[in-house]
């Protein structure tokens, strides 16, 4: 009897150790998944690129072909012209201020003789006649779309996009900010605007014109969308 009672208890102490060996590996299992589960995580990598806008060209100084004669008078045009570049994917704006009114002063008198032309609100198509002396401005580009649609005319009408047609509307100067190009795309290579200036002497204008050089300061200013 003695000898079935040990065989008995050894029985039991191997069935005991053996549900404690499964239980452990049972444990192991589900504390240490991923050496028997294959998992992934996903991450990003993020950096941000701002925009960016410079005068790849910056306008020059114009000089006026040709003097005019302050009695019998004349007509003289000159053009500068400025390189946008962006990477600014919604284009960019450009505006034009001068910084007197009238924009062309007497260098050595101050003589205010020669005004702006007459609309300084919004372009007009071609130059109308005057009794005074008048400075105006047209505005092209490379992408012509991008010129504001007031320097923009289809027939004998500005701002009237239709089949474009630019150096037709004239604007005068003024002293605040006047769009001149609204464009919707990047410049990563550059985009052209050019201005076109043009001065008008009537025979025998008035107020009479004094003998001197006339000069206009103008400020551009581009900006991204």
């Amino acid at each position: 009897m003695k000898a079935l009672s040990e065989q008995l208890n050894f029985a039991n102490i191997l069935m005991i150790a053996s549900a404690g060996i499964m239980v452990g590996a049972l444990t192991f299992t589900m504390f240490e998944p991923t050496v028997s589960i294959a998992q992934t995580s996903v991450f990003t990598v993020r950096q941000q690129i701002t925009g960016e806008i410079s005068f790849l060209v910056p306008p020059t100084n114009v000089t006026m072909i040709g003097a005019l004669a302050g009695i019998t008078g004349g007509n003289a045009t000159g053009t500068t012209y400025a390189v946008i570049q962006t990477n600014s994917a919604t284009g960019y704006t450009m505006d034009i201020a001068f910084s007197n009114s009238p924009a062309m002063l007497g260098e050595t008198t101050g003589s205010t003789a020669l005004r702006n032309y007459g609309s300084t609100t919004e372009p007009t198509f071609l130059l109308m006649g005057s009794t005074s002396a008048v400075m105006a401005y047209t505005v092209s580009a490379s992408t012509t779309t991008d010129v504001d649609p007031s320097f923009q005319s289809s027939g004998s009408v500005c701002n009237n996009v239709g089949v474009v047609s630019l150096n037709n509307c004239f604007k005068g100067a003024s002293t605040t900010n006047f769009r001149i190009i609204n464009r919707s795309t990047a410049a990563s290579s550059g985009a052209t605007t050019s201005i076109q200036f043009r001065v008008n002497v009537p025979n025998n204008p008035s107020p009479a014109l004094q003998s001197d050089f006339y000069t206009a300061t103008a400020t551009l200013t581009a900006v991204t969308q």
